[in-house]
C-alpha cells in the first residue's frame, strides 16, 4: 500500500547523506534507522526475525549500484515486453490502479460449519427430543461427531472461565477444559453463582417478538398517530398501512396478540388492545414533550463512533476499558429490524460495561423509521437513538438513506419529527457537511434539526464525494457550532492524538466523536484523557488482541462457527491496526491519520509483523490467538478497499 513512498537515498556520491530520511507528503516520518525496503521487509518476516538485515544493504549496493525495483513496481506492459526494451521507443502508459471495493472476493466458509454438525437438541442440558426426527440434517450420534471433530484449539475455554459453564458442551473447540472423564459438561458452581447476580448482555431478540414481526402481527399505533399528524389531511394508505395480514386470511384474527411492551415506563394508549400490568400513569395517556424527555448530558465526553463491521460489541468493550465514555451500536437498517432478522438485531446488543449506550438506525422513509423507533422504544434499553444521515455507500445512498436525506429535506423532517414523537429517549442525528464536495448543506439543516426534535447532532467534517481523500474541515465545523447553538454539536474527523483532540475542542464543539482513530489505536481515549503519547509495546498490543478474542468467543460462541466468526472480525480489525506506527519509531510526533506508514523494521519481530499490510500476516497473528485456520478458510477485508478511497 505504501510501496515506494519513502526510500533511503541511494546516491553513492553524497557524503554523509545516506542515513537521512526523505520526508514526503502523506508518509509517516519514521526514523531512518528503522526504514527498509519492501523485499527486505517480507524477507525478514518469512525468516521469522532470525536474519538481521543491515541498513547498508537497504540503501543500495556497496558497489554503487542501486537495488533493482521489486517486480510489483515495474511498469506492466500490454504486449508483455520488458521495460528496457520499451525505453528506446515510446514510453508505455502505466496500468491504472484499480480502486474501490473488491466485489469479486471469494465468499467461502469452513466445511465444518455444515458437515458433521451435532444436533442442537443434544447440546442442551438436559438433552431434549429433536423436533425434526428423521428429517433432521444434523448428527445424533455423539461418538461419530467426536471422531470427525477437529482437535481442540487450546486448554482454556473463555466461556467456562467467564461464566462457570460452557453452553456449547462437546461442540466447544476448547472442550477439554470443561469435559469430564465420561464426556459430561462440567460446571463451576461457585463461579456460576457469582455470575448469576451480574447483569447479562441486554437487548436480545425475543423469539415471540420475532414470530410476531415475521407474521406482521405487531401494531404500531403511536407511529401511525405521529404519521397522521405530520401529513396534510388524511394520511395516505401507503404511509400508515398497518403491517397485518389481508382480510380473510387465517391470521387476520390474531390482532389481539400484539407486542407487549417491555421495560419500565413504556406504557400504551388506552385504545390499544394490549393488556398492561401495574398502575396507570400519566405517561400511559399523555406523550412526553421534547423538553420533558430524559436529558442526556454528553458535554466533554469521548464518543466512540458507530463503526460498521468493526464496531461490534467485543471491540466496544476494548474501547470502554481504555476510556471511551459513550458507545453506539453499528448501523442497523430499520427494514431488517422490522422483519425480525436475527443478524440485524444482534447489532443492538448492549454489554453491562456500556453505561451510556445508543443505537443507530438507517432508513429513507418516515413510516419505516418511525415504526422502528416505536418498536425499539418498547423492547430494548438504550440511552439515545441516532439517525444515520452520513453513510456514503451506494447501497444506502441510492435507496434514499444516509447522505441522501440531506438532499431530501421534506422526508428528513418527517423522519426526525416522527421518531421524536414516539421515542421516550433523546434523538440524535449524525450528518456530513454535504453530498458534493464544494456544496455545504449542514449549516442550513442544523437550525431546523433542533426545531424538529433532535437533541444532539454530530457533524463529520467531510462530504460524501470526498470520502477520505481530504482532511476534515474543522473550520466549517467551527461555523456550524455557532449556527447550531444552543443545541450541542459534536465534531468528527481525523482525531488520532491528544493534540488533534485539543485542536478540535478549540472549535467550541460540545464533544468529539472518534472513529478511525479508535480502529488504529483503541488506547487513544487514554492518551486524550491523560494528555500524553503512549509508546505501547508489541506485547501489550498483542494482549489487547488476546482480550478481543476472549470477548469475541463470549459473544459469538466457542464452537467452530463462533471461533471463525471471531477470527473474521479480528482480521477485519487487523487491516486497520497495521497502519499504526509506534511512537518510539516516529521522527516527528504525532502521527497524522492521513499518513501512510512506509516499510520499516520494528524493535522486535512482533512489532514488525503487526506492521505488515498483507492478509497472510494478519492470519498468522490470528493463529497465535485462535489456533490454525481451517483448510479452506479465505479472507479478504470487506471494507478495506473502500475505507481509504
Amino acid at each position: 500500500m505504501a510501496e515506494g513512498l519513502v526510500e533511503a537515498p541511494a546516491d553513492s556520491g553524497a557524503e554523509g547523506d545516506s542515513g537521512v530520511s526523505v520526508l514526503e507528503r502523506g508518509v509517516a516520518p519514521i526514523k531512518p534507522q528503522f526504514l527498509t525496503t519492501r523485499e527486505h521487509f517480507h524477507r525478514f518476516l518469512e525468516g521469522k526475525g532470525q536474519e538481521k538485515l543491515c541498513q547498508e544493504t537497504e540503501a543500495g549496493d556497496p558497489d554503487g549500484k542501486d537495488v533493482p525495483e521489486p517486480e510489483a513496481k515495474r511498469i506492466r506492459l500490454e504486449d508483455g515486453q520488458t521495460q528496457e526494451a520499451a525505453e528506446a521507443g515510446e514510453q508505455p502508459q502505466a496500468q491504472k490502479r484499480a480502486r474501490g471495493q473488491n466485489k469479486g472476493r471469494p465468499h467461502m466458509k469452513p466445511a465444518q460449519y455444515d458437515k458433521n454438525r451435532l444436533c442442537p437438541s443434544l447440546i442442551q442440558e438436559p438433552p431434549a427430543q429433536c423436533l425434526f426426527g428423521d428429517r433432521c440434517r444434523f448428527l445424533h450420534d455423539v461418538g461419530r461427531y467426536l471422531e470427525s471433530k477437529p482437535p481442540d484449539l487450546g486448554a482454556r475455554c473463555a466461556l467456562f472461565e467467564a461464566f462457570g459453564r460452557c453452553p456449547y458442551g462437546v461442540t466447544c473447540r476448547f472442550a477439554g477444559a470443561h469435559l469430564g472423564p465420561e464426556g459430561q459438561n462440567l460446571v463451576a458452581e461457585e463461579l456460576l453463582a457469582r455470575r448469576a447476580h451480574l447483569p447479562p448482555v441486554r437487548n436480545a431478540l425475543d423469539k415471540a417478538l420475532q414470530r410476531q414481526l415475521r407474521k406482521r402481527q405487531v401494531h404500531f399505533e403511536r407511529a401511525e398517530q405521529a404519521l397522521r399528524s405530520l401529513s396534510q389531511g388524511p394520511a395516505p394508505a401507503a404511509a400508515v398501512a398497518e403491517p397485518t395480514t389481508p382480510e380473510g386470511d387465517p391470521g387476520h384474527n390474531h390482532r389481539a396478540a400484539q407486542l407487549d411492551p417491555v421495560g419500565p415506563g413504556t406504557g400504551t394508549p388506552p385504545s390499544s388492545p394490549v393488556r398492561t400490568c401495574g398502575p396507570l400513569t400519566d405517561e400511559d395517556t399523555v406523550r412526553l414533550r421534547p423538553c420533558e424527555k430524559k436529558r442526556l448530558d454528553l458535554s466533554d465526553k469521548l464518543y466512540l463512533a458507530p463503526l460498521t463491521t468493526c464496531g461490534n460489541l467485543p471491540f466496544r468493550r476494548i474501547c470502554k476499558r481504555f476510556g471511551a465514555d459513550v458507545t453506539c451500536g453499528e448501523m442497523a437498517m430499520c427494514t431488517n429490524l422490522l422483519q425480525g432478522q436475527t443478524s440485524e438485531w444482534a447489532l443492538l446488543r448492549r454489554h453491562p460495561c456500556e453505561d451510556i449506550f445508543g443505537v443507530q438506525l438507517e432508513g429513507g422513509f418516515p413510516d419505516t423509521m418511525t415504526k422502528c423507533a416505536e418498536l425499539l422504544n418498547r423492547t430494548i434499553e438504550v440511552d439515545f437513538v441516532d439517525i444515520n444521515v452520513g453513510c456514503p455507500i451506494d447501497l444506502v445512498y441510492k435507496k434514499g438513506g444516509g447522505c441522501a436525506l440531506m438532499n431530501r429535506p421534506a422526508k428528513f423532517q418527517q423522519i426526525v419529527r416522527g421518531m421524536s414523537q414516539v421515542l421516550d429517549v433523546p434523538l440524535t442525528v449524525k450528518i456530513r457537511t454535504g453530498v458534493q464536495e464544494h456544496v455545504n448543506l449542514a449549516h442550513r439543516l442544523l437550525p431546523e434539526l433542533r426545531a424538529w426534535g433532535a437533541a444532539l447532532v454530530t457533524l463529520h467534517g467531510r462530504s460524501r464525494e470526498q470520502r477520505y481523500t481530504k482532511l476534515a474541515d474543522w473550520q466549517y465545523i467551527r461555523q456550524c457550532v455557532e449556527v447550531a447553538s444552543p443545541m450541542p454539536l459534536f465534531g468528527n474527523g481525523d482525531i488520532l492524538s491528544y493534540e488533534d483532540a485539543n485542536r478540535a475542542k478549540q472549535t467550541g464543539v460540545a464533544g468529539i466523536m472518534i472513529a478511525r482513530g479508535a480502529l488504529l489505536k483503541p488506547w487513544l481515549f487514554t492518551e486524550i484523557k491523560e494528555q500524553r503519547h503512549w509508546d505501547i509495546s508489541s506485547s501489550e498490543r498483542l494482549d489487547i488482541l488476546r482480550d478481543f478474542t476472549r470477548y469475541g468467543l463470549e459473544h459469538w460462541g466457542s464452537d467452530t462457527q463462533g471461533v471463525e466468526k471471531t477470527r473474521r472480525f479480528l482480521l477485519e480489525w487487523l487491516s486497520f491496526l497495521c497502519r499504526y506506527v509506534p511512537v518510539g519509531l516516529l521522527e516527528l510526533l504525532p502521527q497524522r491519520i492521513n499518513e501512510r506508514p512506509p516499510y520499516y523494521l520494528g524493535r522486535d519481530y512482533l512489532e514488525t509483523l503487526m506492521a505488515s499490510q498483507q492478509a497472510a500476516d494478519w492470519i498468522r497473528i490470528s493463529e497465535m490467538l485462535l489456533g490454525p485456520v481451517p483448510p479452506n478458510f479465505a479472507f479478504l477485508p470487506k471494507h478495506k478497499a473502500n475505507a481509504y478511497k
